[in-house]
């Protein structure tokens, strides 16, 4: 089976679109270093043929666009203790290719429009936030859960979540919290809201429609198609509902004091809160502190630099013995009780912290993305 589907399809002036499908249901479309490889490919194809005017991205089936990357693989080549993590090439191929692919989705001289239905998370999300178009619909669950698993918000979450105000950058990173259709809409993770049922009628539109060999009409096209689909309603999501709490606790410099008045809504009377915290205490706490780190040194650099940043520390995590128990603790034993290292916010002080802001690669080598962004 093929874990990624192409296709084109005809549109009204004798141009095309093209689409993308996710097609590994099974496993919530999780994405593959094959599927971030075989996507590249295309999308270079699609990049150099003037029929096609635009992509259209969505996942298999109705519970996930993309709930992550392809964890099973991740645990099939962490280095065994004591060898490097460059010595996986897997793992240091993914991210790569990985980012590489998300920088390209980034800068596509194309519109891409994202049919973001169901799980969006981790890598996920990396693939939505470079679309220029982001479509939620009711059944959208957003969420940067890496602490969960021992690594952090990275696919550019460092420069992406630092476009909304700092506060909900943090929350969502810190916490790895799930948020609505709504709560993407408000922070500018997606511009529109549709029904699940009409992906037909979307792409029915887009073929109805005859598009332009310039970008910014084309843009003003879709724009234009997505609105149409606008709902009358949305239940109001916890990002809006509770933003004077989100505010209150996650702003200030302070890391120690935003981690202690999150803590603190163990006891809320709001549910959604009171999660979020419960999710920040379960989570690695190394992975907690650097979510915050790689955040505040992501707030002024570039996408590309952003990316370059993230793959030194997401590297470094993934050779760091967090992911592994993170791993086993959800998906082999699924007994969900990791024995993370270190075990307590206490013991992570600035020199832990500092290591996994170092290149793990031989020092006379270059930064495998040292190119990103120079074309």
């Amino acid at each position: 089976m093929n874990t990624v589907l192409f296709k084109q399809i005809p549109a009204a002036n004798g141009t095309a679109v093209g689409v993308i499908v996710l097609n590994q249901p099974k496993w919530l479309n999780g994405l593959s270093l094959e599927m971030a490889q075989a996507i590249s490919r295309q999308l270079a194809i699609w990049r150099n043929d003037d029929k096609v005017r635009l992509v259209l991205l969505r996942g298999q089936g109705e519970k996930a666009f993309c709930a992550g990357g392809d964890l099973q693989s991740f645990y099939q080549h962490i280095p065994e203790q004591g060898r490097p993590i460059w010595s996986s090439k897997y793992l240091r191929t993914f991210f790569r290719d990985e980012y590489i692919l998300d920088y390209t989705i980034h800068t596509y001289p194309k519109p891409i429009v994202c049919w973001a239905n169901g799980y969006v998370m981790g890598g996920g999300a990396g693939l939505m936030m470079g679309c220029s178009h982001r479509v939620a619909t009711e059944t959208t669950r957003f969420a940067m859960p890496e602490i969960s698993i021992g690594v952090v918000p990275d696919v550019g979450a460092s420069w992406f979540l630092n476009r909304m105000p700092a506060v909900y950058g943090r929350l969502l990173a810190m916490t790895g919290t799930s948020i609505n259709a709504a709560d993407t809409r408000f922070l500018g993770l997606t511009q529109y809201v549709a029904g699940s049922h009409q992906w037909n009628q979307l792409v029915q539109a887009v073929q109805a429609e005859s598009w332009h060999t310039d970008r910014l009409q084309n843009d003003a096209l879709l724009d234009d198609i997505l609105q149409r689909f606008q709902p009358d309603t949305l239940t109001v999501g916890l990002m809006q509902r509770c933003s004077e709490a989100i505010q209150r606790a996650c702003g200030g410099p302070a890391f120690n004091t935003i981690y202690r008045n999150i803590l603190q809504w163990e006891s809320s009377s709001e549910e959604g809160l009171k999660q979020a915290a419960q999710r920040m205490s379960a989570g690695a706490p190394g992975s907690v502190k650097l979510a915050f780190e790689l955040l505040e040194k992501g707030r002024t650099i570039s996408l590309a630099d952003a990316f370059r940043l993230e793959y030194i520390v997401a590297l470094n995590c993934a050779g760091s013995p967090d992911l592994k128990e993170g791993i086993r603790a959800l998906l082999i034993d699924k007994d969900r009780s990791p024995n993370w290292a270190p075990s307590s916010i206490k013991q992570v002080d600035a020199q832990f912290v500092s290591r996994y802001f170092q290149p793990p690669w031989p020092a006379d080598e270059s930064h495998p993305l040292a190119l990103l962004g120079a074309e």
